[in-house]
């Protein structure tokens, strides 16, 4: 159930007779390769497999899913420039941010391998007064298989902070990779079944929206989305007929606060990265700036020179999905519209699928290209009072997933960014949590639910298994259905002592 072909259409396979669909260069729509449509027959045998594959793993135990994945990892880190080159490819994104990508997923692999068996052995807890005769722990085990449905935008570095965790959980993962990029998730299989051949641990499906549909009602024990929320909720009803449990990362409409007293040039350096860079399709990239009155003419000024030179096909690529065009025009269209001034490019900006960067001001709040997620290089900026303001305006959003702070102290952006409705902030940087691997990603409200990377994200594939283990029997008798009154009376006087008010 990932987002529509758009521009792609399916055709038939001259040798087989079955489905199969084109991955097309963005940047001119070459044809890149021909990929198959997994129906129901391919969903069910891919996810059999998993099953059966999934108990072999789960028996290798911490110390030996860790030598695999460490295997896993250098597979992936040795082919770095051939996995770059299809994300290249099949994005349109410049070689070295498709690196970079490579770099990040390995990055969280390597965590995830290292860290799951100190996060998910099973540690004791306290029993409390009343329970001293029990000893209580806490343990995780791997929940089966889980489906992985990822997006395209970031279609090796994202996924990942579902794959990689779960794999370390000691999960099978039956990876459905977005129709617009499903030669990386191709790939990835492929440098998987070089770290542990013969054991479909770790396979690919490829296909369009029936194709995720089909993954979310075939059994899988968990599915991990990434997308838009429209498409979230469409995934969620599909869980729902199977209670299938879901963790879902949708769309952000990510605020930049900049304070009175923030570093200008670091503050507009970011900026503009967060909000051309990957032409703009970062979920939590820079959609909306408020800045203080006092040094907003100057942000705005430095903003606009530190993007007049940046272009669509040299300094980040395409829109990636053909139809995130129409959205992104829109937006600038009612901006515009409703008494908005374009500092910097407008419509002039959209050349095919390329959109040279945008600096919208004085935009009005109810203005979709405030309270819609834009997913192309254009940016808000627009004057607040102070910060008070600045976080009023961030959290009228619907979305919450990031949100970035610059303020000269950082004990005031550590207090503003507590008070900032959203999974992640970063504080004087903008996507600097990306290469942490502990710290956990995910977001509120209309941005989704549930979290990837660090121990959390390793939980998020586990199940919860509590044990209590009596040791001695207990000194009140109070779990049988003949009671003392003895016991009765000395736990009712526990009682008031402990917890009544004298």
């Amino acid at each position: 159930m990932t987002e529509q072909l758009g521009r792609h259409s399916t055709s038939t396979d001259p040798t087989s007779g079955d489905p199969t669909f084109a991955s097309l260069d963005p940047r001119d729509d070459t044809v890149i390769a021909q990929y198959p449509v997994a129906d129901q027959q391919a969903v069910d045998k891919a996810v059999a497999a998993a099953h059966t594959a999934a108990a072999w793993w789960d028996q290798l135990g911490f110390a030996g899913r860790k030598k695999v994945l460490g295997d896993f990892r250098a597979a992936i880190a040795s082919h770095a420039d051939s996995m770059a080159s299809i994300i290249s490819t099949e994005t349109g994104k410049p070689s070295d941010d498709a690196l970079l990508e490579v770099m990040l997923a390995v990055e969280h692999l390597d965590w995830a391998a290292r860290n799951a068996q100190k996060v998910l052995r099973r540690r004791r807890v306290g029993a409390g007064l009343i329970s001293a005769n029990q000893s209580a722990s806490v343990g995780y085990r791997p929940m089966g298989v889980v489906g992985v449905i990822g997006p395209w935008n970031y279609p090796l570095y994202t996924p990942m902070g579902s794959i990689g965790y779960a794999l370390a959980a000691g999960n099978a993962v039956v990876f459905k990779p977005s129709e617009l990029s499903p030669g990386v998730g191709v790939e990835l299989a492929r440098l998987w079944n070089l770290a542990a051949p013969g054991h479909p641990v770790l396979q690919t499906i490829t296909g369009d929206g029936k194709t995720g549909a089909l993954l979310c009602s075939s059994g899988v024990n968990k599915i991990a989305f990434t997308g838009s929320t429209a498409t979230a909720k469409r995934v969620m009803a599909a869980c729902a007929d199977t209670l299938t449990p879901l963790v879902a990362e949708c769309g952000g409409k990510d605020a930049m606060l900049v304070d009175s007293d923030a570093n200008l040039d670091a503050a507009v350096a970011f900026a503009a990265f967060g909000a051309v860079g990957n032409a703009g399709q970062t979920c939590a990239g820079v959609e909306r700036i408020y800045v203080a009155a006092p040094v907003y003419d100057t942000f705005l000024s430095k903003l606009t020179a530190a993007l007049r030179d940046a272009h669509a096909g040299s300094t980040y690529g395409p829109m990636t999905l053909g139809k995130q065009t129409a959205i992104v025009r829109g937006q600038i269209e009612d901006a515009l519209g409703r008494g908005a001034k374009a500092v910097l490019g407008g419509l002039e900006s959209f050349r095919g699928p390329f959109i040279d960067p945008i600096v919208l001001t004085d935009v009005p709040e109810d203005s979709t290209a405030v309270t819609e997620e834009t997913f192309g290089p254009s940016v808000v900026v627009n004057k607040v009072a102070d910060m008070n303001e600045g976080i009023e305006r961030a959290n009228a959003s619907k979305y919450g997933l990031g949100a970035s702070v610059f303020t000269k102290s950082t004990s005031k952006g550590r207090a503003i960014a507590e008070k900032l409705e959203c999974g992640v902030v970063t504080v004087n940087s903008v996507l600097g949590f990306a290469g942490i691997a502990a710290l956990p990603f995910g977001g509120v409200g209309d941005s989704g639910f549930g979290r990837i990377h660090g121990a959390d994200g390793l939980r998020e594939f586990s199940s919860v298994k509590s044990m209590a283990v009596q040791k001695f029997s207990a000194p009140l008798d109070l779990l049988t259905i003949e009671r003392k009154a003895r016991d009765m009376k000395i736990s009712r006087w526990m009682l008031a002592k402990r917890h009544a008010k004298s």
